[in-house]
């Protein structure tokens, strides 16, 4: 089995495996690489194989990171099998007609004159990629290749997330290769947990929060109730909250719906000022077989309308620009979520500056982007061209995260029966995937490597 790591190798975005195992030679995922400045140059050279010679492809999941070059590679290869979990299915073309939008937004915008790149596709090309995938359900095999036997478990990570299971038929014997794809955090809101792999021959896993462990759920909803007490409450400001519109945005608000239910939170208005989130939130409630208890509870109060907060989603750019005039009492949930694009950047611009405002991170900053920049404690930042004081309180609330931490990862490996022949650590910025390599290496009898991008392993 050759296996080369052509994305999510020492970095967390651009997720692309290249596997040739047996006869059959496959891909899993084909993600779009975010921040950083060689980020469009990496995505235009993409794909670095001949597409017309793969037998199929799996997605994991229907964040770009891990699909947002679906229809470069069905462009290339237009009679390519696709697959993925039924809700991935459904969110798919939510995710990447989106992502058509804001490339064909992004050329026409006056500061890149007539040199503006072309995007990578419009959506035409979605469309036509769509007709290439097909969604199979959890738990269920399938045979997409003579030599490759396919079942998808439930990763826990976003509605239709899956680990990828992957039997193939090698100089007479069977193998089993495992791809994590992202795997969340257990006991968080609106999914279910990850779930456990008996048997890996050879595993790719994820490795985001590798080297920390996050805040339990109970820290986690003290300090969101702090946040919005203090923001909205006491200095009467407005919370401004980056948020990834598929995961994310329904979590927090599967939050909120529990907190104001306990009584811990009140007199919420809540705008989720985002599409993109809106559409993804509809799928989401279409899939309640896929939800945890309180995802089913949020998504009844939610149809009959009986949540115990004010919510709304905003659709036009003049309801977006409505809220800026909201000098105080808001929490507003918009994306992107590391900030950088979207209506965030409009929200950030208008509160950032006012120190009676807050700003709260809820998941994963790369390196890079203006989320990781906030963080990291900048006094300034560059909004519309323009140069923007940080004045606002900026809180993080790393328990949310919808990735496994470095506990919660090595739980997921202590259900395999026997350690697997090969291991190589993925999906992580290089110091947290060295971190949870030598966790792993650790362990009795399991080896760890950490690829480099391109790099090719035989195992």
């Amino acid at each position: 089995m050759r296996i080369r790591f052509l994305g999510a190798a020492r970095e967390v975005t651009g997720s692309c495996h290249l596997v040739e195992a047996g006869r059959a030679r496959f891909v899993v995922d084909c993600g779009l690489f975010q921040g950083g400045r060689d980020a469009p140059a990496r995505n235009r050279a993409f794909p670095a194989f001949d597409p017309g010679t793969l037998d199929f492809a799996l997605v994991t999941h229907a964040h770009l990171d891990h699909c947002g070059l679906l229809p470069v590679l069905c462009d290339r290869a237009p009679r390519l099998p696709v697959y993925c979990t039924r809700p991935t299915a459904d969110l798919l073309p939510v995710m990447l007609h989106d992502s058509a939008h804001i490339q064909a937004r992004e050329r026409a915008h006056p500061r890149h004159g007539r040199g503006a790149p072309a995007p990578l596709y419009d959506a035409e090309a979605v469309d036509r990629a769509l007709r290439q995938v097909s969604g199979v359900p959890y738990g269920v095999p399938f045979r997409p290749h003579p030599d490759a036997l396919v079942r998808f478990l439930d990763a826990g990570h976003i509605l239709g997330s899956a680990i990828a299971e992957v039997r193939v038929r090698e100089a007479g014997r069977e193998r089993v290769v495992v791809f994590s794809g992202d795997l969340g955090q257990p006991a968080r809101p609106v999914v279910r947990d990850p779930q456990p792999v008996a048997r890996a021959d050879v595993l790719l896993v994820e490795s985001t929060y590798g080297d920390r462990l996050h805040r339990g759920m109970a820290e986690t909803e003290r300090e969101l109730v702090a946040a919005i007490g203090e923001t909205v409450g006491a200095r009467r400001g407005n919370l401004v909250v980056p948020a990834f519109a598929l995961g994310r945005a329904q979590e927090l608000l599967v939050l909120l719906f529990e907190l104001c239910e306990r009584g811990e939170l009140g007199g919420l208005t809540v705008f989720v000022d985002s599409p993109l989130a809106r559409r993804a939130t509809q799928v989401t409630l279409a899939h309640e077989e896929a939800l945890d208890p309180s995802g089913v509870r949020f998504a009844e109060a939610l149809r009959r309308r009986r949540l115990p907060f004010r919510l709304r989603f905003t659709a036009t750019p003049e309801e977006s620009m409505a809220i800026n005039a909201i000098r105080a009492g808001a929490v507003v949930i918009a994306g992107s979520g590391m900030c950088e694009a979207g209506r965030i950047r409009h929200h950030l611009r208008h509160n950032l500056a006012r120190e009676e405002c807050g700003v709260l991170i809820t998941g994963f900053q790369a390196a890079g982007t203006l989320g990781r920049r906030l963080v990291d404690g900048a006094r300034r930042v560059r909004l519309f061209g323009e140069s923007v004081p940080v004045r606002a309180r900026i809180h993080t609330l790393g328990g949310l995260s919808a990735h496994a931490d470095r506990a919660a990862l090595l739980a997921w490996l202590g259900h395999l029966r026997r350690p697997p022949e090969s291991v190589f650590v993925v999906h992580g910025e290089q110091s947290a995937a060295e971190a949870f390599a030598g966790a792993v290496r650790g362990l009795p009898g399991w080896t760890a490597a950490v690829p480099a991008p391109g790099e090719e392993a035989n195992c």
